[in-house]
């Protein structure tokens, strides 16, 4: 009986994956369609629940309870209810003792908001087609990736074949807000010998990226008459104006420090503050009572978060020392979502490897590396999991804006290069069609 598996070629393995490639754009479109942003995922979790047992994997899917990771390292404080938040992981277990090593294929499928959808060329989930770029929130960051990762095992699948190892493919959410859902996999006991997560950050390895953490900053006020002319007030969102612009300060002082992290010496600017939300006030004839600002900010690989923490939380009481208001009324500071450490990948020296080759295969041209200023899910089975993960993906323009959008021939050619590195790290075996 002939063996296939050790007949397919590199030649073999690309050509399946661009015979599929109309029906990849087509799956990729579907994603794009769920409105899966934070608490919205269940429709789309169901739909790669349906991909996943048509692959002939063993599907998991579960409700991310909070009990269950509260204690890890690596969890993100929680403001919203999980109630219907849901992880799905599909494995391959090998027919014949494994000839080669495990893998997780990782991707998340919830995307931010939207912010005003009129300000969308076609809306935000009207995933059409305009000069080989896919646009829609999420096409990017990072339902192409998610597409890659189903289709690099079709186009095995299609061939009669599979890998020789333990797969891992998952699907998860909380990845733009916390990370929990990459945790609870870990915790449920997913993870491997190493891993792919095909985020839009170029056809590139990615070799650091930092830790965000998220912080509200709440202000009170004295409301008072906007005239001024009957007594004095404080207003709140004034108040909350300075905090904001005096932290322009630390995000330089912390910007300095880049040359005790590399490789981030590396980066024009790897550390920055973002004030993403602010809400405050009443009325417009009267002084502000309260005001509330959330910021982002970031850490490098091998900072102490609890120690970025504090020292965030002191300039901040330093700041607000200034203020003969705040003397007597002090900002109250509450962690909000991410509590992420920097992630550096180390000891992968074969990965990258095979990476690099399949990368050469298929594009023709030498793995670059690249440096993040945010994170990925890769720092969970990274940092925690014994599993070096590699993060490589499409090109993306205006992930988190308005009209997203991702380079369909790009997403091709990420997904050849993933089933080929399925194929050399997992090695292949005989399957039926």
């Amino acid at each position: 009986m002939l063996n296939k598996a050790s007949s397919i070629t590199a030649e073999d393995i690309k050509r399946s994956v661009d015979e599929l490639f109309d029906e990849q754009v087509k799956f990729l479109q579907e994603l794009v369609r769920f409105p899966s942003i934070r608490g919205n995922e269940k429709e789309v979790q169901n739909f790669m629940a349906k991909a996943m047992g048509e692959l002939n994997l063993s599907v998991d899917r579960w409700t991310i309870n909070i009990d269950d990771i509260r204690s890890h390292k690596g969890f993100s404080p929680v403001t919203v209810s999980y109630e219907n938040t849901t992880n799905v992981v599909g494995t391959y277990e090998p027919k014949n003792p494994p000839k080669g090593k495990s893998l997780i294929l990782n991707g998340h499928v919830d995307v931010v908001p939207t912010g005003d959808e009129k300000r969308w060329r076609f809306g935000p989930f009207n995933p059409i087609i305009e000069d080989g770029w896919m646009y829609g929130r999420g096409a990017g960051d990072m339902k192409a990736g998610v597409s890659a990762n189903v289709f690099a095992l079709k186009a095995l699948q299609k061939l009669g074949v599979m890998p020789a190892a333990r797969l891992h493919l998952e699907s998860v959410v909380e990845e733009e807000s916390t990370g929990n859902g990459a945790l609870a996999c870990l915790v449920r006991g997913y993870t491997a010998d190493a891993g792919i997560i095909p985020e839009p950050l170029e056809p590139k390895l990615m070799r650091a990226q930092t830790g965000p953490i998220w912080i509200r900053v709440e202000v009170d006020g004295a409301p008072g008459h906007a005239s001024g002319d009957f007594g004095s007030g404080a207003d709140a969102i004034h108040n909350a104006i300075e905090l904001i612009q005096s932290l322009d300060v630390l995000e330089e002082r912390w910007n300095a420090r880049k040359k005790d992290y590399p490789p981030f010496d590396r980066h024009p600017h790897p550390i920055n503050f973002n004030v993403g939300r602010i809400e405050g006030g009443e009325w417009a004839s009267s002084m502000s009572a309260g005001c509330w600002f959330e910021v982002r900010i970031a850490v490098y690989p091998g900072q102490d978060i609890e120690k970025a923490c504090h020292e965030f939380e002191e300039y901040i009481n330093e700041q607000a020392s200034k203020n003969p208001f705040f003397r007597e009324h002090p900002p109250r500071i509450i962690y909000t979502g991410f509590m992420a450490e920097g992630y550096l990948l180390e000891n992968a020296d074969e990965q990258e490897k095979i990476l690099a080759n399949s990368h050469l295969d298929v594009w023709k041209n030498t793995l670059e590396e690249n440096l993040f200023a945010a994170t990925t899910d890769a720092r969970f089975t990274g940092l925690y999991g014994n599993c070096p993960t590699l993060v490589y993906g499409p090109f993306c323009k205006n992930p988190h804006g308005f009209d997203e959008c991702v380079d369909l021939d790009s997403v091709r050619k990420v997904t050849q290069v993933i089933a080929l590195f399925i194929a050399e790290w997992c090695g292949l075996e005989d399957v039926a069609k």
